[in-house]
């Protein structure tokens, strides 16, 4: 079974997650298929892409497959990972991705959501960033996607809290760009996709490439990016990020030590 339905109608393509049974966890197969979809995508010249759930989903995506996770002394979210491919796979396409978000998001799936050029939501969207509830120690590009979308203040109480953002709050942020109603989000963003596909799709790619650029322009030291990895690593080989993997697989809530 495709994880991905693909479709592309009046040059809007439209990718959808389609894996409910696993409440469309972002698994190594799942990323796989983003990235791949969105290569056909832009060899075909596909002008905007919409990333939705099914329709009425009551959750968009839990996030990371955790079953997936590696254990201890490995990076979870390492450069490489199919997750951070599939981040940059959407930052990386010619066209605006706009994100159609019903129901619940919750971890690396709030980040696949930030990540996209724009969202729309309607009054059922939540949204969770939940490394903190796994002893899980998030990488720089994430925490940036954050910083760039709604500014380091709310990014902090969004990370250190792990507390669901309701729909309207997630509007006033900056999360949604749009917040609808239920039954006309569909025809909302489509339309939106129909405005953006009637521009030059040049003019627009050239200046979508600008954005990541200048979002991107925050010069680090080397020796501060090492430092960013030792404190990454510190919690990667901790009994924390240990505990919270075997929680997780025992359905129960787990007992941080700090060590």
């Amino acid at each position: 079974m495709a994880l991905i339905l693909r479709q592309v109608t009046d040059n809007i393509g439209v990718l959808t997650l389609n894996n409910p049974a696993r409440r469309n966890a972002l698994s190594l197969e799942l990323c796989g298929e983003i990235v791949a979809a969105l290569d056909d995508f832009k060899t075909k010249k596909v002008s905007v892409v919409i990333l939705r759930a099914e329709k009425g989903a009551r959750v968009w995506s839990a996030g990371h497959d955790i079953t997936q996770l590696p254990k201890v002394h490995h990076d979870p979210l390492a450069y490489d990972s199919p997750m951070e491919v599939a981040f940059r796979a959407i930052q990386n396409y010619p066209g605006p991705v706009i994100a159609m978000i019903q129901g619940s998001v919750w971890g690396g799936a709030t980040d696949l959501a930030v990540t996209c050029d724009l969202a729309v939501g309607d009054e059922t969207a939540t949204f969770a960033i939940t490394p903190v509830k796994m002893g899980l120690p998030y990488n720089a590009s994430g925490i940036m996607h954050f910083i760039n979308r709604v500014g380091s203040n709310i990014a902090k109480e969004m990370f250190f809290t792990a507390e669901p953002v309701k729909a309207e709050r997630a509007y006033h942020f900056g999360i949604l760009n749009h917040l609808v109603r239920s039954k006309e989000i569909e025809d909302f963003t489509f339309a939106l996709a129909h405005t953006i596909a009637a521009n030059s799709p040049l003019a627009v790619s050239v200046i979508k490439e600008q954005f990541r650029i200048l979002s991107e322009a925050h010069p680090i030291s080397p020796e501060s990016f090492e430092r960013i990895q030792a404190l990454r690593r510190k919690v990667y080989n901790s009994g924390d990020y240990e505990e919270g993997i075997k929680a997780f697989m025992e359905k129960r809530k787990p007992k941080f030590k700090g060590d």
